[in-house]
């Protein structure tokens, strides 16, 4: 019987940051793949860290559809909200061309809708209400998209395991390992469910030592600093300019203003979508 091929695209996350270095980055995904199948599993880990949804088009879906996998996850678009350049239809119309690729080729698609990093990262709210609007407007995009397409969907954007600091590394945004286990863990019950994880499910509690105290403030002294260092050089000054916008209205009691104009930007993205092509089984 041939392996079970499994190829995951995205950013940092299901890269493995926030997995103790020493475990080679055995993130959520790598954790994910030992369950899919009794037999063997072949599995490719095409995530970057710092990916956008046009990284995801462009470097990792063609590599990865060479490989005909059979399952493929796409997990990505925190790091479109933390850019400058956001543009909701882009991010829209980079998802339905990846989305369709994987689905063309016969491969079961794995999504999900991610935390906002305003709330994670505990920002003042007039400075995480913009970035709360940019990652609404991506989880809806993905909400949809994954009904079109037939995706296995992950809602990762709620439940207990977000207000669990044991779920998450020391910059906030990242899962630790624990988390990259409950997120793996997620994914194969949807899997089971659907008849598609056949395989033991991972365990829930980490095989290495968390980080101790100064580890993780040697962390967000090193690595930490430098990605905010970049976010700021790039985000800053716009968010900032959001929030003043944010400020302004709620002066006014218009907010919702800001809030019916983000919905209808992606009502918008989504409508500038090509029609999805048929099935082979709706064309039989």
């Amino acid at each position: 019987m041939s392996p079970v091929r499994f190829v995951a695209l995205g950013d940092s996350l299901t890269e493995g940051v926030g997995v103790p270095v020493g475990s080679g980055r055995r993130g959520w995904a790598a954790l994910l793949a030992d369950g899919l199948a009794e037999e063997s599993v072949e599995f490719t880990n095409l995530a970057v860290s710092g990916a956008q949804t046009r990284d995801v088009l462009e470097r990792q879906t063609p590599p990865a559809l060479a490989l005909r996998p059979d399952l493929v996850s796409v997990v990505v678009g925190v790091n479109d909200t933390l850019r400058r350049t956001f543009d909701i239809r882009a991010v829209a119309a980079r998802l339905d061309r990846v989305y369709a690729a994987c689905t063309g080729q016969g491969a079961v698609l794995l999504t999900a809708c991610l935390p906002d990093p305003g709330a994670m990262l505990g920002l003042p709210s007039a400075l995480a209400r913009p970035l709360a609007r940019r990652q609404g407007a991506v989880n809806t995009v993905v909400h949809a998209l994954s009904d079109r397409y037939g995706a296995v969907h992950l809602h990762a954007d709620e439940g207990e395991w977000l207000t669990d600091r044991t779920m998450w590394s020391a910059d906030r945004l990242h899962p630790s390992e624990r988390g990259h286990r409950q997120f793996a863990l997620r994914f194969h019950s949807l899997l089971a469910e659907a008849g598609v994880a056949s395989g033991p499910a991972p365990s829930p509690e980490p095989e290495f030592p968390a980080p101790t105290r100064w580890g993780s403030l040697w962390w967000l002294a090193t690595a930490g600093t430098a990605w905010v260092a970049h976010r700021c050089t790039d985000l800053l000054p716009q968010l900032l300019t959001l929030a003043v916008d944010d400020l302004r209205h709620h002066a006014r009691g218009t907010r919702s203003r800001l809030d019916l104009r983000a919905s209808a930007a992606v009502s918008a993205a989504l409508a500038a979508l090509p029609l999805a092509e048929p099935s082979p089984a709706e064309v039989a």
